[in-house]
C-alpha cells in the first residue's frame, strides 16, 4: 500500500469513529434509571402542565401554577432529577373538556412529555385520560376529583380525593352535624358536578334524608333562575350547591335575590376567594366541603411571598406535592413513562402540604382522605 492510499484510509477511519461517537449522543435515551442517560448529561427533563389559567376557574389555576413554580424551583435548586434540571410547559385548560384535550395533544404530539401534572377541572382531566393512556404518557392530576377519574387508566393518577369520599362526607355532615332532612341539589353538568350529585343524593338519602329537588345546570349557563324557582318550590332545608366559580356566583345572587331563606353548601369548586368577593353579602353563610390539607407555616409563607396573599387554594397544595412526587419517582427511575407508572404505585411521600402521607391504591386514586367544611363570613372562607 503506498503513502497516499494509506493516508486515503487512515482519514476513513477517523470519520467512522467521529461519525459513530456522534450518532450515539444523538440516539434517543430510553431511560429506566439515572445510570442509563449518557455521563453529564445536563438536558432538562420536561414534563406538561394543565389548568385553567383563564376563564372559569383561572384564580385556581393561577395559583396552583405558583406553588408547580415553587416546588420546580426547590427541586432545581437541590440538584435536579440526576443533575438534570426539571422544566414544565404550561397549557391553558380553561376548565373546558376541547380546550384541555387540544392541549394534551399538543403536549403528548409535539412536546413528547412523559408526564402531565393536571388537568385541574375534572372535566379537563377526563377529556384527555384516554388519549395518555393509549400514548403510554402518565397523567397525575392535582385536584380533579370526579369518581370517574377512578376507572380512567393504568396510568392516570390523582394526589387529590374522589368526589366517592367528598360527596359522602358532606351529606354525612348535612344530615348529621347540621340537622337536615330536606335536601335539593343544584349541580353543574360536568364529569365534576355529575359525580358530586349522584354521591351525595345516595348517601344523604341512605342516611334517612329526602332530596326533594335535583337540578342540573351547563357549565357555561349565566341564568339559574329557573332552576332555583324549582328549588324554592320544593321547600328545602338546604341547597347543595355544586358549581365553578362563574356559574356558582350568578346562582348564589339569584338565589338571595329568589329569597330562597335557606343554607347553601357546596364543594370545593368554592374554594375561589373571588366568588366571595363577587356574591358579596349574598354568600354570608354559605358552607362548603374542602380537602382537610397539613399546610405547613413554611409553605404558606413561600406562597404569601409569591402571591401576596395569606391564602392557599384548594388545588394548589396538591400540585405542589405532585412535583415533589414526581421528582422523587423520576429520580429512582429515569424519564421512562411506563417506569414512572410503575413506581407510581409503589411509591409513599411523607411529610407533604396536601397530606401527611401520598400512597396510590390499585386505581391511582389516593389510599386516603381528610375533609373539613369551610364557613363564609364578612366575605372570607374559614374553618367551620
Amino acid at each position: 500500500m503506498n503513502s497516499s492510499a494509506r493516508i486515503v484510509l487512515g482519514l476513513v477511519i477517523i470519520v467512522a469513529v467521529v461519525a459513530g461517537v456522534f450518532a450515539f449522543l444523538q440516539a434517543p435515551q430510553t431511560a429506566h434509571g439515572p445510570t442509563e442517560s449518557p455521563a453529564g448529561n445536563v438536558s432538562p427533563i420536561t414534563i406538561g402542565f394543565i389548568a385553567p389559567l383563564t376563564g372559569d376557574g383561572a384564580a385556581l389555576g393561577q395559583n396552583e401554577k405558583v406553588a408547580v413554580e415553587l416546588a420546580v424551583s426547590e427541586v432545581n435548586m437541590a440538584g435536579g432529577i440526576g443533575g438534570r434540571p426539571l422544566n414544565v410547559i404550561y397549557e391553558d385548560g380553561q376548565c373546558t373538556g376541547k380546550v384541555a384535550s387540544n392541549a394534551a395533544n399538543k403536549l403528548i404530539n409535539v412536546d413528547n412529555v412523559p408526564v402531565i401534572l393536571g388537568g385541574l377541572c375534572s372535566g379537563e382531566t377526563m377529556s384527555f385520560a384516554a388519549a395518555a393512556e393509549q400514548a403510554k404518557r402518565v397523567v397525575l392530576s392535582p385536584c380533579s376529583s370526579a369518581p370517574a377519574i377512578t376507572d380512567a387508566g393504568d396510568y392516570i393518577f390523582r394526589d387529590y380525593p374522589s368526589d366517592l369520599f367528598q360527596g359522602a362526607f358532606g351529606a354525612k355532615y348535612v344530615y348529621e352535624q347540621l340537622g337536615k332532612r330536606k335536601a335539593a341539589i343544584v349541580y353543574v353538568k360536568s364529569d365534576y358536578g355529575v359525580g358530586l350529585d349522584k354521591v351525595f343524593r345516595e348517601e344523604f338519602t341512605n342516611l334517612g334524608g329526602t332530596i326533594v329537588a335535583d337540578e342540573g345546570y351547563d357549565q357555561a349557563a349565566r341564568d339559574l333562575r329557573t332552576q332555583l324557582t324549582k328549588v324554592k318550590a320544593s321547600n328545602p332545608d338546604i341547597v347543595y350547591f355544586v358549581g365553578y366559580t362563574e356559574g356558582s356566583t350568578v346562582g348564589l345572587k339569584q338565589a338571595a335575590d329568589l329569597n330562597l331563606g335557606v343554607s347553601m353548601f357546596g364543594a370545593d369548586g368554592w374554594g375561589d376567594p373571588k366568588l366571595w368577593t363577587d356574591v358579596g353579602v349574598a354568600g354570608e353563610g354559605a358552607m362548603y366541603t374542602t380537602v382537610s390539607a397539613p399546610l405547613s407555616d413554611d409553605f404558606k409563607a413561600k406562597m404569601k411571598e409569591k402571591t401576596g396573599s395569606e391564602e392557599v387554594l384548594t388545588c394548589s397544595p396538591g400540585a405542589y406535592d405532585g412535583i415533589k412526587i414526581l421528582a422523587q419517582v423520576m429520580s429512582k427511575v429515569g424519564t421512562d413513562p411506563t417506569a414512572i407508572k410503575d413506581e407510581l404505585y409503589k411509591v409513599e411521600y411523607i411529610g407533604g402540604v396536601s397530606a401527611a402521607r401520598v400512597a396510590f391504591d390499585e386505581n391511582g386514586d389516593p389510599a386516603e382522605a381528610s375533609f373539613a367544611v369551610k364557613v363564609v363570613k364578612d366575605g372570607k372562607a374559614v374553618i367551620r
